[in-house]
């Protein structure tokens, strides 16, 4: 497994060492990530899935994968299925270890009576709205439920009959019974339980009552033997709540699981709510959970990010205590910097302008040894023939004085082969340009005469008669934010209406006419490219992945 933490201890890994050195957890660490199945992962959780399973992998532990399955109304196999790939895909493997919390509902329930028998749980028939009233504020203390103090034998009927379907949603909970004074408003008696006649993906209809997340998670860890709890920091006033149920159910206070926060990850101009994310999806603003757009982690794949860049950034941001934002430029840097030492290099003319090489020799083709990639080496031949495309924006009528790329009477290197002298433009009747009438220098490509003949430009090219035809997209951030790029609280009306711009007419190499899906490139002097899902050997389709300025470098550095 690849290293995922950074050499420099943190935080949490300082908890971990004073918990193995105070003989604490004999049998090693044990971790877990438990995403709930109502939507896509998300880069946030990439953070998350390295921090557990980086933290397994260096001190020679385990972590399991479990779906916190608790919510049936908003949960799917598809997600189910999803989440699986994206942490497969990270680099992650989970073993033998994949749980639900509905793999124990019936321990679960289990304990929910025994807390009812403790006198330490009771049947609420309130509605959701008099219970948030009764809860009181950060100021101000809660007040006592009408039916907080039920004998345990009416709770235990009532909760028998909850189980057995008698009641409607919503029409009656099982609280914790704690303190409804208590300063932190998450232990003013939660509602431990809730009716939902809803089938779920795994046990049908076999429940009728559902535990809640607070109650589920900390006594899922319990049971799977998890020794550290990494969670992010928005849990940190739900940890009394955590400490409070293992003990009232009995695990033991030496070895049971200890709740440690983190700080999510928050990066400029995205948007990592999974509600805000779904609304993206089912209001049609993108394509589905993987438009190259979205922050998941499905997404950022089919845009063409990887694995090794997405591990490399999580340690490059480290865990923190305090929330913070990440400029987004740091991820797209770790990207950059992975294909720039992986993706071979082509050339790919995106808004194409003809050349015609007029002293050329018509039907003639002869092939340039161009390198693959500048580290790794390997080489491919290139056609060139009579007639070539180059970018529109090499070639300028009435250009400024530092401009080295092509103009009338202005000479340029094509890149691996001939340089080239712009003698005519010619233009269509509404005076756009058609084409420019070019003349070369035989003895200027690698072995001749003049080969070393200097000139200030050299800009790529691609065959006209062998170029291949392709979609490009071209990507920008979906929310448009503001100069701190934080996103607004209505993050619809700030949807980027020009993310998205598709290039219809571009030419690439005849090289990567085959390519697979997922075959990363860099096109010379533009960017760095991917083959997109939608490519067929008839219709090649490319996502830029993300351009050569390195804003986030240069910010290092400086």
């Amino acid at each position: 497994m690849p290293e995922i933490l950074n050499t420099t201890s943190n935080f949490i890994q300082n908890e971990i060492n004073n918990d193995l050195q105070n003989g604490r957890y004999g049998e090693g660490v044990h971790t877990r990530f438990p995403p709930e199945p109502n939507g896509y992962l998300h880069v946030g959780h990439a953070k998350s899935i390295c921090l557990n399973f980086g933290l397994a992998q260096q001190y020679g532990g385990k972590c399991n994968l479990r779906f916190d399955d608790t919510n049936p109304v908003k949960e799917d196999v598809e997600y189910v299925d999803s989440i699986q790939a994206d942490v497969k895909w990270l680099g992650f493997s989970w073993d033998d270890r994949m749980f639900y919390a509905s793999d124990y509902f019936g321990q679960l329930y289990d304990f929910a009576v025994q807390l009812i028998q403790a006198g330490k749980a009771y049947v609420d028939d309130s509605t959701a709205e008099e219970i948030r009233a009764m809860r009181g504020t950060l100021t101000e203390a809660g007040k006592e439920s009408p039916y907080r103090n039920r004998s345990v034998e009416e709770n235990m009927d009532l909760f028998t009959r909850m189980k057995k379907g008698e009641f409607g949603d919503g029409e009656k909970v099982l609280r914790a019974k704690i303190d409804m004074a208590s300063p932190n408003i998450n232990m003013r008696d939660p509602v431990i339980y809730r009716i939902a006649h809803t089938t779920h993906h795994r046990t049908g209809d076999e429940w009728c009552i559902y535990p809640m997340y607070d109650f589920a998670h900390p006594l899922s860890d319990a049971i799977e033997g998890i020794s550290h709890s990494i969670c992010t920091l928005e849990f940190e006033d739900h940890r009394p709540l955590y400490d409070w149920l293992l003990e009232a159910v009995g695990f033991d206070a030496a070895t049971r699981p200890r709740q440690i926060e983190f700080a999510r990850l928050n990066l400029t101009n995205t948007v990592t709510s999974k509600r805000k994310l779904r609304q993206l999806v089912e209001e049609g603003y993108v394509s589905g959970w993987d438009d190259p757009r979205m922050p998941t982690i499905s997404g950022l794949r089919r845009r063409g990010y990887t694995p090794a860049a997405i591990r490399a950034f999580c340690r490059e941001v480290g865990v923190a205590k305090a929330n913070s934002l990440v400029d987004v430029a740091m991820l797209e840097h770790c990207v950059r910097d992975d294909l720039n030492n992986n993706a071979d290099r082509i050339m790919a003319v995106l808004r194409p302008l003809k050349v015609v090489i007029t002293n050329y020799p018509e039907g003639q083709k002869e092939y340039m040894l161009a390198e693959n990639h500048p580290f790794k080496g390997g080489h491919r031949y290139v056609p060139f023939t009579r007639e070539l495309y180059i970018e529109q924006e090499d070639f300028m009528e009435e250009a400024p004085k530092k401009f080295f790329r092509l103009k009338p009477d202005g000479e340029v290197r094509l890149k691996h082969g001939y340089i080239i002298k712009c003698d005519e433009v010619v233009k269509n009747e509404d005076g756009s340009i058609r084409e420019l009438r070019c003349s070369y220098d035989p003895e200027s490509k690698t072995g001749g005469a003049t080969a070393n003949r200097k000139v200030k430009g050299t800009i790529h090219w691609v065959s006209a008669e062998d170029a291949v035809r392709a979609e490009v997209r071209l990507y920008d951030y979906l929310i448009e934010t503001d100069e701190k790029g934080e996103v607004p609280a209505d993050f619809l009306a700030a949807v980027n209406k020009n993310s998205l711009e598709v290039l219809h007419d571009a030419l690439v190499e005849p090289s990567v006419r085959l390519t697979a899906e997922g075959t990363h490139y860099q096109f010379l002097r533009q960017g760095y490219y991917v083959v997109d899902k939608d490519s067929t050997p008839e219709h090649l389709v490319f996502n830029r992945v993300v351009g050569l300025k390195d804003s986030w470098a240069k910010a290092k550095k400086g």
